[in-house]
């Protein structure tokens, strides 16, 4: 039996694609999956960089057919594996994505779970990993850009015979947020993970930053998915999921507050 292969997916850049992989993977692994992360952003890879880890060998040369799969594993956070990308426009140009299906494949044959992170855009490179999954995850923040871009990346993924099973939101800060991605993107949607100004370095929140609001968000996400292994079906958030939203009497003392300080209440998230 081979590996589920989870993209994690969305048009717009800086949404927290990478930071969703490695979040979950983390979570994943602590459940007792044997869980692989693909940097198969191939024009900004940036996994390897964001956790501070050195490395030998990239996806990009295996994509170049200079590699094998087995020389880019690397040891990650928490026990998870990681196959890093490199950020040279040179490792670009050489990296052919058609031969991304054998490398996944050959991943899903020795591991429970293959998360593929993937660039932003529209383009061949980013359209690969949608058609490879056996669960497309899009990610989003409440810009309406974003939401716009994660629509049309459910329309593509639906043309190369991608499943999307939900959409997460990242860095909610009210419920208006949830109700608009609820109403532009048809998908169930499984995590909002809150803007945590207290939890925006040192990845893996889950396992620096664990009593976040932020982490708990994303072990709920993680929770989710094991049913997807299960077979089972797929949840939207409740209600207990944004529990730490401001509620009217914290925003009307913040507000009281604000006259006399510049904060507001974004500044209980830091926004």
């Amino acid at each position: 039996m081979t590996g589920h292969v989870f993209t994690i997916a969305g048009g717009k850049g800086g949404v927290g694609k990478t930071t969703t992989a490695v979040n979950v993977g983390v979570a994943m692994e602590d459940a007792g999956y044997d869980v692989v992360i693909v940097d198969a952003d191939l024009g900004m890879a940036n996994l390897a960089a964001m956790l501070g880890i050195d490395h030998d060998t990239s996806l990009h040369e295996v994509l170049a057919e200079q590699a094998a799969v087995s020389d880019t594993l690397t040891e990650g956070p928490g026990g998870v594996t990681l196959v890093p990308g490199e950020q040279s426009l040179e490792a670009f140009a050489d990296a052919d994505p058609a031969k991304l299906r054998k490398v996944i494949k050959t991943l899903a044959n020795a591991y429970d779970i293959v998360l593929i992170d993937t660039g932003a855009g529209l383009s061949h490179e980013a359209t690969v990993p949608l058609g490879l999954a056996d669960s497309v995850l899009l990610v989003t923040t409440p810009d309406s850009v974003a939401i716009g871009d994660a629509g049309k990346t459910a329309q593509l993924a639906r043309r190369v015979d991608g499943e999307v099973i939900g959409a997460i939101l990242t860095r909610a800060e009210e419920q208006s947020e949830i109700d608009e991605v609820e109403r532009e993107v048809d998908h169930p949607l499984l995590a909002v993970i809150p803007e945590d100004s207290e939890a925006t370095t040192d990845e893996p929140l889950v396992l620096n930053y664990p009593d976040s609001d932020a982490a708990h968000a994303y072990r709920r996400l993680s929770t989710a998915l094991e049913r997807v292994l299960k077979g089972e079906a797929v949840e939207t958030i409740v209600e207990e999921e944004t529990e730490w939203f401001p509620s009217a009497e914290s925003e009307e003392t913040t507000e009281d507050e604000d006259d006399e300080s510049s904060g507001g209440v974004l500044g209980l998230f830091g926004g």
